[in-house]
């Protein structure tokens, strides 16, 4: 699949084209005091990985156990997106997630701003690519065996084909193929989130992998509570409308999930303290963990 041409726009600001999702419907939310997720199903959502494969892997382990501590259930796991770029073994992080992982009913994989700029400059719009490497990029292409080095001045073609020889095929079809967005139950699952005032069907692909300060600054109701990354934070940041889960793994460290069961939600991080990797359960205020 080639997504469409940036034409006018910033070339590190991507466009992008309205592509599928998956729902899992319930009522439609308002402005939700106490938001569900959909009847026997659980899902676990993760934050922004980048090339953090250390702490997916712990995080994984951690998820798993945490599943296995509760009633037997439909169980989904998402990735948020960016599961590239910036830290050491995005390969390794494309790899898990190339098949379903054991132990989940379902694997989904968001697309972020980071693969949409990868898959569009390897798939015939190569003057992306020294943008994507600026940011982050060049981490990702050594992880596929690809010298830093030998990339930096070379001609957009010269990029294209290295990145293209080095990264297996399957491997940007995961990236490709990515969602756009999960509704889970009155929980609506984005990269980066959405535009206040558009209706959740209407959102542009663009928005949802690259928005930052309309929606950030948004305290309205949204129809839905937004589960996103993409923004890096501290510490997971709730809002009455949005539940933000980027804590920048990839320089702090800390690589964070929610799970939402019915009414109940809660936190499974993954800290690398320095040499060790610890993981740890933190229960939404006032819910049991």
């Amino acid at each position: 699949m080639v997504l469409p041409a940036v034409g006018t726009q910033p070339p590190w600001q991507g466009a992008g084209e309205k592509r599928g999702m998956m729902w899992f419907k319930s009522k439609t939310p308002k402005r939700l005091d106490s938001p569900a997720g959909p009847k026997d199903k659980r899902a676990y959502a993760i934050g922004d990985i980048h090339g953090r494969y250390d702490l997916l892997d712990a995080l994984l382990r951690a998820i798993k156990q945490d599943a296995a501590d509760r009633p037997n259930m439909e169980t989904h796991l998402i990735s948020l997106g960016d599961l590239i770029d910036r830290g050491p073994e995005s390969n390794r992080v494309v790899e898990c997630f190339s098949k379903p992982v054991d132990g989940f009913t379902a694997t989904h994989v968001l697309m972020g701003n980071h693969e949409e700029m990868l898959v569009r400059g390897i798939r015939g719009e190569a003057n992306l690519l020294q943008g994507w490497l600026d940011h982050g990029g060049y981490a990702c292409a050594e992880s596929y065996g690809v010298n830093a080095a030998y990339l930096k001045g070379q001609a957009d073609d010269i990029l294209e084909d290295a990145l293209v020889a080095a990264i297996p095929q399957r491997h940007v079809a995961v990236m490709a193929n990515a969602l756009e967005r999960i509704r889970f139950g009155d929980y609506f699952l984005v990269h980066a989130g959405i535009r206040p005032g558009v209706a959740l069907d209407d959102q542009s692909a663009r928005d949802m992998r690259w928005i930052r300060k309309p929606f950030l600054e948004c305290d309205d109701p949204l129809g839905c509570v937004v589960v996103h990354g993409h923004t890096v934070i501290e510490d997971v940041e709730e809002r009455s409308n949005r539940i933000g889960l980027d804590t920048g793994a990839y320089k702090s460290g800390l690589l964070t999930a929610i799970r939402i069961e019915g009414r109940e939600r809660s936190y499974i991080k993954a800290h690398d303290d320095g040499g060790s990797i610890r993981v740890y359960r933190e229960p939404h205020p006032g819910q049991p963990g």
